[in-house]
């Protein structure tokens, strides 16, 4: 070892330990002894080091004067680096009691590294892709949780092509909790999600391109396990006995290791309140679903208190304003009997029903425990009704031009509960270039049952068209049963009498002009409707069919002449999508009688809109020497449209082309001898209420009397 070397260094330690770098410099601390002589320097040893002085009592703290340095003694043992440590004594360190917090961590296992499954991308635009396991089988609910995604994200949402880094990062943060979340929701609790987020600034991109630039999010869904239902706990449900126990159990669609998604909870919630209140539980209570979750287990175990309340069944009906609407005739109107057990559902039918009537303006129903359940046997429970009256007159009005139908001024007044329950009475009048009318109707609605209406109409008309001429006294009474706007019925039915007197011109047949002539008429008539339609204004799907029979006698000239009238009208829809194919054939006939034995307004006529578009109305069929309609005596319609949306509108607008054909015969037999056919074109706006069609109609094969455009505007559609 060289010794004087680290003697030299040792002293200039010393040294530089003295005095403040600042203060002394490397020279001033080297003697030059040292310098000229290092070796012999070393050797003398330190130099005897001199006592401080003392200390000054007046000496300020903080004095800038010179700190002593420390003695250094080459012969103390701890300055010898090759001093033997033999002596040299270490007390010995008391052993530890263990931490048992230590101890714990040490048990943990380490983490198995699991390899990251293939991911492929999903693209939901330039800027944004979720990568997903392409192993569909890790993460079937894929395809959902997409759609899902794509309808809450922020991303998406507020996409206006002109993002920064900046904002992108703003909402992929966002969309990171949403995805967290989603995951979560479908059962995938140690769900992972990587937020990805590349490119610069749109600005430096071209319109409508994706370079690089682009800023762009992906993000990694990682699903992980998948956790499923654990313990189901339903409160008080469990406890109730069988057969209501077990049917209302079975109604929660929901069992230990179904998959944990969290919108069946809500769902099979709703579930259970619904059968709980249509199984004789009016007063069941459900409180708040909670969810434990287990990630040992990946099991989450659910509780939702459930409260039965106890089991009845319907008693009777009670009215607030008897005197208007009375509970004998709510208990008509209602679909169950006293003694049936407790339906919600039947409850709020009851309640639509009495709005249905248009008498009230709102209604509410309380069910009341009228008899506690005892011994097993259900309580009864009461309906308490309370409405509030509506305006019960009604005055109406229209005016309007046509260039069949010329001017036309109509009015009517109207008091819908004149005779209690639901007795109605109505006038109406109509003036106009064709058709003068004047009647009396009296009906009453939910006549002895649930939407049956019993009416009689008495008028008085003088109308003239291009097939008829007819001045009337007539009586009509019927009772039926038919769809209306708020309930629609698959089977409907009407039943009937009527009564005319009637002087009507006849047509040229033949060649020889008739003078008018007058008839009395006697008939029944009797109808029935399978309806099997979803929509009674705006039918998609489904069919129709109708048939109407209408035996009569009709005396003119003292001779009588007996006939049946019969018709069958068919139609059906068919979807295709957003689309709608739709399509009519109708067939009528008059067996019995030639159509010069019968009156002008029972013979049959084709053409219109809700016949044969392209034609004026009743105008297809024989005709006389002036190219007036004659009548005939059977009749054959057809037609076909294609109803297809548009999306104008936010999907209010169709565009309706169609097709129609139709043919009127002499003889009772179709023989085509005069069949027209029309085509067109229509639009259909849509709205609360129904369809307005506006159809424009052009005839194929006109005749030399028919129009070359004709335009039909009604609510609903043609058919």
């Amino acid at each position: 070892m060289h010794w004087p070397k680290l003697g030299l260094a040792l002293a200039v330690g010393v040294a530089m330990s003295g005095s403040p770098a600042f203060a002394q410099s490397l020279d001033e601390l080297i003697p030059q002894s040292a310098v000229e002589r290092p070796e012999d320097w070393a050797a003398q040893g330190a130099p005897e080091t001199p006592q401080p002085p003392a200390e000054d009592p007046q000496e300020p703290a903080g004095s800038d004067e010179q700190v002593p340095a420390p003695t250094v003694v080459p012969s103390d043992p701890l300055f010898d680096l090759n001093a033997s440590l033999d002596n040299l004594s270490i007390p010995e360190i008391p052993e530890l009691e263990p931490d048992p917090e230590a101890l714990a961590f040490t048990e943990i296992d380490a983490p198995d590294l699991v390899e990251l499954p293939e991911l492929i991308e999903v693209s939901l635009g330039d800027e944004l892709v979720l990568a997903f396991p392409a192993d569909r089988s890790i993460f079937p609910e894929e395809r959902e949780f997409v759609e899902r995604f794509r309808a809450l994200s922020t991303i998406k949402a507020l996409d206006s092509g002109q993002e920064t880094v900046p904002q992108l990062a703003a909402r992929a943060r966002s969309d990171e909790l949403l995805l967290d979340d989603i995951l979560r929701n479908y059962g995938y609790y140690d769900g992972s999600v990587i937020r990805l987020l590349s490119g610069g600034r749109r600005e430096q991109a071209r319109v409508g391109s994706a370079v690089d630039s682009d800023p762009r999010v992906r993000f990694d869904i990682i699903p992980g396990e998948r956790y499923s239902f654990g313990r189901i706990d339903l409160g008080a449900l469990d406890r109730l006995p069988d057969p209501d126990g077990a049917r209302l159990r079975s109604e929660f669609g929901i069992a230990s290791g179904d998959p944990l998604y969290a919108d069946r909870i809500v769902a099979q919630q709703l579930n259970l309140s619904v059968a709980l209140g249509e199984n004789g539980y009016p007063f069941a209570t459900l409180g708040e679903p909670s969810l434990l979750v287990d990630h040992s287990r990946l099991e989450g175990d659910l509780a939702l208190p459930v409260e039965p309340g106890g089991k009845f069944v319907f008693g009777d009906i009670l009215s607030n304003d008897p005197e208007f609407l009375s509970g004998r005739h709510l208990a008509r109107i209602a679909r169950f009997d006293p003694g049936e057990t407790y339906r919600e559902s039947m409850k709020e039918d009851l309640r639509r029903a009495i709005l249905a009537t248009g008498l009230v303006s709102s209604v509410a129903i309380a069910p009341r425990e009228a008899t506690p359940p005892e011994a097993g046997a259900p309580g009864e429970v009461a309906l308490d009704v309370t409405l509030e009256r509506a305006p019960l007159r009604t005055i109406s009005g229209a005016i309007g031009y046509g260039t069949e139908d010329g001017f036309k001024l109509e009015a009517g007044w109207e008091h819908r509960n004149l005779f209690p329950p639901e007795g109605s009475l109505r006038l109406r009048g109509i003036i106009g270039t064709r058709e003068q009318l004047a009647s009396v109707t009296f009906a009453r609605r939910n006549f002895r049952q649930r939407d049956q209406t019993i009416g009689i109409d008495a008028y008085a008309s003088d109308i003239e068209t291009e097939a008829v001429d007819a001045r009337t006294i007539g009586l009509r009474a019927g009772l039926e049963r038919v769809s209306n706007l708020i309930f629609q019925k698959p089977l409907g039915w009407q039943a009937g009498f009527e009564l005319l007197y009637t002087d009507e011109r006849n047509r040229v047949i033949g060649g020889i002009p008739r003078p008018r002539q007058t008839y009395q008429i006697a008939g029944l008539f009797g109808s029935m409707t399978i309806d099997r339609s979803d929509d009674l204004l705006d039918p998609t799907k489904g069919f129709r069919i109708t048939g109407v029979v209408a035996p009569e006698v009709s005396r003119s000239l003292g001779d009588e002449t007996y006939y049946v009238r019969t018709r069958i009208d068919a139609s059906i829809y068919q979807p295709f999508g957003d689309n709608v194919i739709a399509g009519r054939i109708a067939f009528a006939t008059n067996q019995g009688a030639e159509p010069f034995q019968l009156a002008p307004s029972r013979r049959l006529y084709a053409g219109g809109g809700g016949s044969v578009r392209g034609y004026g109305f009743q105008s297809i069929g024989p005709l006389n020497d002036f190219g007036e309609p004659t009548g005939g005596g059977s009749l054959v319609e057809a037609a076909v449209e294609a109803r297809i949306e548009t999306g104008l509108l936010d999907g209010a607008v169709e565009v309706v082309p169609f097709f129609d054909v139709g043919s009127v015969s002499l003889g009772s037999t179709p023989d085509f001898r005069f069949i027209q056919y029309g085509a067109g074109v229509g639009v259909r706006y849509k709205t609360s209420f129904g369809p307005i069609r506006v159809d424009v109609g052009v005839p194929l094969n006109p005749g030399m009397f028919d129009a070359p455009v004709v335009v039909y505007v009604s609510l609903g559609q043609a058919f």
